[in-house]
């Protein structure tokens, strides 16, 4: 139905549909943190209360961005603060599948290489391909 909005999903469905990249390149122990993850992210969204007023990222910079776009003529109040919402989602999920990355390699320090690990483990970061360059892991010494 058009305007429908995809409601939580339980771990079962997950694995299909718009969540088929939630546990890409994702096993085990990761894997469930991941789905979690996205099931309270997606129940908080329907059902808590939200303060519309305190944002994690700048709106205004958030605004500046959208309007680089010489198509967009006026922006209403609710786009930036969708965008921001989005952002802080997604900056969460790579800095998540960055940790597992460090983790995996015993390491407690987030480094630029793992979070270049992190976009090649899932094709939905093909996007950032070119811009986030990859680099090979520095040998332990």
């Amino acid at each position: 139905e058009a305007g429908a909005i995809e409601t939580a999903p339980e771990e079962d469905d997950m694995s299909g549909g718009v969540f088929s990249n939630v546990g890409q390149g994702l096993n085990g122990r990761y894997r469930t943190m991941m789905m979690q993850y996205w099931q309270e992210t997606i129940n908080s969204i329907e059902h808590d209360e939200h303060d519309f007023k305190n944002h994690q990222l700048p709106l205004a910079r958030i605004k500046k961005v959208m309007k680089t776009d010489d198509e967009v003529r006026m922006i209403s109040a609710e786009a930036p603060i969708l965008f921001a919402k989005g952002c802080d989602i997604f900056i969460t999920e790579l800095t998540m599948r960055a940790w597992i990355h460090a983790e995996e390699n015993k390491r407690r320090t987030l480094q630029r290489s793992d979070i270049a690990a992190a976009l090649t483990k899932s094709d939905m970061f093909d996007f950032l391909i070119d811009i986030v360059p990859r680099e090979e892991e520095k040998p332990k010494r």
